[in-house]
């Protein structure tokens, strides 16, 4: 009998494969809840950043990343369900700003009417890159690179290099700040960003629409032999990423009352990178919007935990930068591992 192996008794998994199995086990947990790691991250950090320093371990200043995180988690919500459908959207940040403009220059006439401007604006925008891609077949990126340069240019020329500062109630109402349990600083922004994360995790998780955007960003041939109106899916997944930025060009008003179209230049680059970190594929098919808010957060409190540590800004952007490297590098490795 070989190796000493008793009869009725089996021999034990080599090391190699014992090894092995355990890696696909972990890169299958990976697959299976994407937003596990970067919820882990996320709480490896404040509790860093809370031995760091002196001031980063407290209720206003945990308020403080939220709010922080709120125009870019807006936009990322947006970015989310087009990278699930295997896209990219470069000009999301361009398409917020020009949001906030318009609703700046008729928030005189009315407030209602004003945003609602702006959210068809966001939405239209959404909706030509959604047909161009769907329509004429073209790359996402392609696409949007193209929208990001017509619609910043636009922005500029119909802002005439001002920016309007806003007064209107209505359009400054997320900035309202108020007490819960006499304590905990939160923003109006805040409970809308919470309503919006809910509706969306609803749609895709609990919703055929939803399973139908996971099945076009895991194979897009694959969906229509199911049956599936792939270009209706996907066309429906940039109108309704274009009304989420709508709401992003809300939240930027209530943050900050005054349109500047040179803001938010970065916002497209943060957006990504909140969902990639939050554990979102590039590939498309695989993560959720519990990652991409995880993402947001982990954002904000490196810099804000970076800033209190008294670490230049450019190393910020160097920190940032190695974490999405770190975050897609995972993504393929786990994929490459559960094969």
């Amino acid at each position: 009998m070989p190796n000493g192996v008793k009869v009725g008794e089996e021999a034990a998994p080599a090391p190699a494969t014992t090894g092995r199995r355990r890696q696909i086990e972990i890169s299958e947990l990976v697959l299976r809840y994407p937003a596990l790691g970067p919820t882990c991250a996320l709480v490896l950090a404040v509790v860093i950043f809370s031995v760091a320093t002196n001031t980063f371990l407290s209720l206003d200043n945990f308020s403080l990343v939220v709010e922080q995180s709120l125009v870019v988690g807006t936009l990322a919500l947006g970015q989310t369900l087009i990278i699930l459908s295997a896209g990219i959207d470069l000009a999301n940040g361009a398409i917020m700003v020009f949001g906030t403009l318009l609703m700046a220059k008729l928030a005189g006439a009315s407030g209602f009417g004003a945003l609602l401007a702006g959210i068809v604006l966001c939405m239209a925008l959404g909706a030509i890159s959604g047909g161009l891609v769907t329509s004429l077949r073209l790359p996402p990126f392609i696409v949007t690179l193209g929208m990001l340069t017509v619609v910043a240019a636009s922005s500029r020329i119909f802002a005439a290099g001002q920016s309007f500062p806003v007064n209107n109630g209505l359009l400054t109402v997320l900035g309202q700040r108020f007490y819960l349990f006499g304590r905990i600083e939160v923003t109006a922004g805040m409970l809308l960003a919470v309503v919006m994360y809910a509706l969306v995790w609803y749609s895709l998780s609990r919703t055929g629409w939803g399973r139908h955007v996971y099945a076009l960003g895991n194979d897009a041939e694959a969906a229509r032999l199911t049956g599936i109106h792939v270009n209706r899916t996907l066309f429906s997944v940039y109108l309704l990423a274009g009304i989420i930025y709508g709401f992003a060009a809300w939240q930027a008003i209530g943050r900050i009352p005054n349109a500047d179209p040179n803001a938010y230049q970065t916002g497209n680059l943060d957006s990504i990178t909140a969902v990639v970190i939050g554990g979102t594929s590039l590939f498309g098919g695989r993560g959720g919007v519990l990652g991409t808010l995880v993402g947001a957060l982990i954002v904000s409190v490196l810099r804000s935990g970076l800033t209190q540590a008294g670490i230049d800004e450019l190393y910020q952007d160097v920190a940032t930068g190695l974490l999405v490297i770190a975050a897609v590098a995972l993504d393929q490795l786990a994929r490459r591992r559960s094969r």
